[in-house]
């Protein structure tokens, strides 16, 4: 605020100046920008997101109101990098008071606007009706504020599990690596969450920014991101009526297979994009995808009548979807996908870490269809080798095998000296296993050959 008032920059804040999530961002920016005013709008949001409360990144959301393409990072990196290597010389600065007495600076009710057209995207109304039971845990992050005017707003049976803020976010139970994280997919970070869930029909998570949902139901407890992905895109397509026909549905290719299944026998077709929200943001710009999710469950969809919501991961709407579909259907959604998979096979999905030196890294990344040699996964002729998405030629960042019944991708990660492996099968848990094995030779043999 200090800087961008210096620098002439007109911001808006919260009104109350409350924690703005990530969505909120998102939908702010479309609102501003869809008005036909001459002044763009974009973003910024400090988070630690999902990771350790020590690890809080910048994140910026351009005009087109989603995450920033890799050049428009690599450009923010590049820069700040080099303000920093110089001391900051330069960098205007003014104090904090100053900065908000000024005419840069405005006030915003993010809260009121986002939680007021929820209505436009979900069925609130059968929520309400309902009055089933819904637990929401912010996890000390910013979506609190939200849930707690969610419930007044609506007047729906909604409970604030943890009303804590604390920026150390010393009350969340430790990962697995006895680290903290915000991380709603986490079974360690959900479990005070799981272990509450008789007192709830349907209970969720958010991570810091709340572009992230968890989903809790009584039977199941903690549901894998992919199995509530799968059910949230099978209910949108049968119940939204005025969703335009010839729209996709979006999804990361490392996500399961089990979506394109049920969107085929649906009559619409898959978009397959590469690891991160933001290849899906053209496509909610021009609103050729209705729905757009990946496995790390982070996902949007459209509105009731078609128009975007954000071009951002949504982790409010994903949680409050899952109290629509078990209002509207009677069935919580761990019943809903086991219904699915009798109807469309049951996968048996892993991701797994192996360690991978830089120079393997940048091998992997590279790698191409051609580099593979072998002709069959896991008893299976292989069927298709892809460095590049279909459709729309995206860079994977490494490899993509598939065969009738099972596929792997390996990718090296972004952060560790790993690469990745995500491997599925529509067989059995042991086949997986032989696909995850056989993958990792794959991988290995080229890399040796390199």
């Amino acid at each position: 605020m200090e800087v961008f008032a210096a620098n002439g920059v007109h911001v808006l804040k919260d009104v109350s100046d409350r924690f703005t999530p990530t969505p909120a961002i998102s939908h702010a920016i479309l609102s501003h920008n869809s008005n036909g005013g001459k002044s763009r709008s974009d973003g910024v949001v400090i988070t630690p997101s999902h990771n350790p409360p020590g690890d809080g990144g910048f994140k910026y959301n351009g005009p087109n109101g989603g995450p920033a393409d890799s050049t428009v990072t690599r450009w923010l990196e590049k820069r700040a990098n080099s303000l920093l290597a110089n001391g900051l010389d330069g960098v205007k600065r003014i104090p904090y008071e100053r900065a908000i007495n000024s005419d840069h600076i405005g006030d915003y009710d993010f809260v009121a606007r986002y939680v007021g057209d929820l209505a436009s995207i979900l069925d609130m109304d059968v929520i309400r009706s309902s009055d089933i039971r819904i637990g929401a845990d912010a996890l000390g992050g910013a979506s609190l504020d939200y849930w707690t005017a969610i419930a007044d707003h609506y007047n729906v049976n909604l409970t604030v599990v943890n009303p804590e803020i604390d920026p150390t976010f010393r009350f969340i139970p430790l990962d697995w690596d006895e680290k903290i994280r915000m991380d709603c997919s986490s079974p360690y970070v959900m479990s005070a969450l799981v272990n509450e869930r008789s007192h709830y029909d349907i209970a969720t998570g958010n991570d810091a920014d709340a572009d992230r949902h968890g989903i809790v139901t009584g039977k199941a407890g903690l549901l894998n991101p992919n199995h509530y992905l799968t059910v949230a895109v099978d209910y949108l397509i049968k119940h939204r009526n005025n969703w335009p026909a010839q729209a996709a549905i979006g999804k990361t290719l490392v996500t399961t297979r089990l979506i394109d299944r049920l969107v085929q026998s649906a009559g619409r077709t898959v978009v397959n994009v590469p690891v991160g929200f933001k290849w899906f943001v053209p496509y909610f710009e021009d609103e050729s995808i209705v729905f757009g999710g990946e496995e790390s469950a982070g996902a949007s969809f459209v509105r009731r009548d078609g128009r975007t919501w954000t071009t951002d991961k949504d982790g409010i709407v994903m949680a409050l979807l899952a109290a629509e579909i078990t209002a509207a259907t009677g069935d919580s959604p761990n019943v809903y996908y086991d219904n699915l998979t009798r109807e469309f096979g049951k996968p048996h999905y892993a991701r797994q870490d192996a360690i991978a030196t830089r120079e393997d890294k940048q091998i992997l990344s590279k790698m191409t269809g051609d580099s593979i040699r072998e002709t069959t996964l896991a008893g299976e002729p292989i069927t298709e080798k892809l460095s590049r998405t279909k459709g729309n030629d995206l860079p994977i960042g490494g490899v993509y095998v598939g065969t009738e019944s099972a596929w792997f991708t390996a990718r090296p990660s972004g952060t560790e000296d790993v690469f990745k492996i995500y491997a599925e099968s529509f067989q059995s848990e042991t086949h997986l296993e032989q696909v995850i094995a056989e993958a990792q030779e794959i991988v290995g043999e080229s890399l040796k050959e390199r």
